[in-house]
């Protein structure tokens, strides 16, 4: 049975006990690999600041479409994660970390649940195509053009004016599994800007940057834990993240919703960029597989938030090249085109497995700004088979952790208050 406008009239409800006793539903069974077929559900965005907002759309919206396909096609592999036992003693344990420095004291379940088959070109793909979308309204001319099988739209919360977090929801027709897409920055150095630049750039500068965007004296930092002489006071880090208006806390309360809507769903995150950090962040939250393309490293995030560490990531899955300044992590300094437009872009390590496409090597690419759009990877990097990756009879480079990753070398961290 479809979601109705009358089901989101109950969010709001649904939104106070959010954070009470949230358990992560499971198969009770191993689920078996299979191609799954996806379409397109809800549109997802934030009203009046902080609350997550849903809405049906009727059959003349979806005519707007303007012959954009909108299904999709996956498949799928067994994949092992871990989750919390709730959310409520997830957030008790951050509180914790965050008040009294006390490490996360409760039992992390694994599960062998269904997630996207990152080592097929083909998923990848369509994934990426399913991320690009999140940017634009299906009438776009941008939006992607999927497969026949994804025929249905039920958006919800997209304003023109609304200023934050936004995408997608997409689902099989029996709701086993839903794919949630978070959108990425929306800024002119990186595509056609637009209502939600400026909040993107808080939430990157606050997440991605060494110390509150600290770059030089010229700069104004986005929080005040800086102290001089390259030393950052780290709980003051930790308390300018914990704010409802940034993006983190708004996706874990969209997870949230969504579970209450499909109880027995499974429920995969994808994004690109800024979306992509997020999809790894809550994916980590609530051990659901998430696929991250372009993302800039979330690792230093995730510690900044004080998020509990389960005893794997590797449910989450990065995609990148390594002509991207901004997911290679060197898309910084005073003179850099991130730095230029207003960015502090500074991290590099990416929690997770990591799928990188070597452009510099292999396309002979230079290093470029323009090159980090979800679009020049679905054309010049996805929609081709890899010569690289053929010749060693795969279809995609190997999903390998990073290791011994240094970043923000330069900063000392530590207890400095004012």
């Amino acid at each position: 049975m479809w979601l109705t406008a009358r089901t989101v009239l109950l969010l709001p409800f649904l939104n106070y006990f959010a954070g009470k006793d949230v358990r992560v539903q499971r198969y009770t069974t191993k689920p078996e690999p299979q191609r799954l077929q996806f379409e397109l559900r809800h549109q997802h965005a934030v009203s009046l600041g902080t609350h997550v907002v849903f809405s049906d759309v009727g059959p003349a919206a979806r005519n707007m479409a303007g012959g954009n396909q909108t299904t999709y096609s996956l498949w799928t592999r067994n994949t092992s994660s871990f989750h919390p036992p709730s959310f409520s003693e997830h957030e008790a344990a951050r509180i914790r970390s965050i008040r009294h420095a006390q490490s996360a004291d409760f039992p992390w379940h694994e599960d062998e649940i269904i997630g996207p088959d990152t080592e097929s070109r083909e998923t990848i793909l369509e994934l990426a195509k399913m991320t690009n979308n999140a940017y634009v309204t299906p009438d776009d001319p941008v939006w992607y053009e999927l497969s026949e099988r994804w025929t249905k739209a039920y958006p919800f919360g997209w304003e023109p004016d609304s200023d934050g977090f936004r995408g997608y929801v997409f689902a099989t027709a029996d709701n086993s599994t839903i794919i949630l897409s978070i959108k990425g920055t929306s800024a002119a150095i990186f595509s056609r800007g637009g209502p939600t630049a400026k909040k993107d750039k808080l939430n990157d500068n606050l997440l991605f940057s060494c110390c509150c965007a600290k770059i030089d004296w010229t700069w104004t930092t986005v929080c005040g834990c800086s102290r001089g002489g390259w030393k950052c006071d780290e709980d003051c880090l930790g308390q300018s993240l914990v704010d409802e208006s940034l993006f983190y806390p708004i996706g874990t309360n969209l997870y949230n919703n969504l579970t209450y809507m499909y109880p027995t769903s499974n429920i995969w995150i994808i994004g690109h960029s800024l979306g992509g950090a997020l999809a790894s962040l809550i994916g980590i939250t609530f051990g659901a597989p998430a696929v991250a393309f372009e993302s800039p490293g979330e690792k230093l995030a995730a510690k900044r938030l004080h998020l509990p560490s389960p005893p794997s990531t590797h449910h989450v899955t990065h995609v990148y090249h390594t002509a991207d300044p901004i997911a290679m992590g060197t898309c910084n300094g005073v003179f850099s085109s991130c730095a230029l437009g207003g960015y502090a872009m500074e991290t590099r390590c990416h929690l997770g497995k990591s799928i990188v496409y070597d452009t510099v090597s292999n396309l002979s690419w230079s290093v470029d700004i323009r090159t980090h759009g979800i679009l020049t990877v679905i054309d010049n990097v996805l929609s081709q088979p890899w010569p690289a990756s053929l010749e060693v009879g795969r279809e995609v480079p190997v999903a390998e952790p990073q290791v011994d990753c240094v970043e923000c070398y330069s900063w000392q961290f530590g207890d400095f208050p004012l």
